[in-house]
């Protein structure tokens, strides 16, 4: 079974803290970046049987056009929509740096103890991600998936497949329109590739 995970594009309202509060649209450049990363394959005939999306419309509006296109079917699932930043929600990446530095500077060094007031807790995060990745395994076992989601998702299943701790979370970077791709056989949750900029 292969599972390709999607960043969404760049979202509209700029570089900031937008978990599952915030539900911003993307921008044009973001629709593009992600057309450009699934390349030739938008047409009937792709390489996947199905494709699951985030609810959140930075990722399903997307999900819809692509399935569209490839007459796939399209299921959303609620689990994989982004952590919850909490107090940090819809703030800009400089303002928290420039007004709360100790709290940034906390976050980074521990952000499994150092969350934002109000952040749903990573361990949480991470088992919520885990356990939608282990319904699509039972549902869809033998498929090959594209999974519309969010950057703190693809960390989060990085992370379970490597088992990798929490703390070292954000030190995988992903960037908009980013493809990861997870493959499970007889040995398992291993990871193809990260970051790849077209499957």
């Amino acid at each position: 079974m292969l599972i390709d995970l999607i960043r969404h594009g760049e979202p509209a309202g700029g570089l900031r803290y937008r978990g599952s509060g915030v539900d911003d649209p993307l921008t044009p450049e973001g629709r593009r970046q992600m057309w450009e990363a699934v390349g030739g394959r938008a047409h009937p005939g792709g390489p996947w049987d199905r494709i699951v999306s985030s609810p959140l419309q930075r990722c399903r509006a997307f999900a819809e056009e692509l399935a569209g296109c490839l007459n796939l079917p399209l299921t959303l699932e609620p689990a994989l929509r982004e952590v919850g930043f909490g107090a940090w929600e819809g703030r800009s990446h400089e303002d928290v740096r420039r007004n709360s530095p100790e709290e940034y500077r906390a976050f980074f060094q521990d952000p499994l103890h150092a969350r934002p007031r109000g952040a749903e807790p990573l361990g949480d995060f991470r088992g919520r991600v885990s356990q939608a990745l282990e319904r699509l395994e039972t549902r869809h076992c033998g498929e090959h998936l594209l999974v519309v989601t969010h950057g703190g998702v693809i960390r989060a299943a990085v992370c379970a497949a490597l088992d990798v701790p929490l703390q070292a979370m954000y030190r995988i970077r992903v960037p908009y329109a980013g493809l990861t791709r997870l493959r499970r056989d007889e040995r398992g949750l291993q990871v193809d590739f990260v970051n790849r900029t077209r499957v």
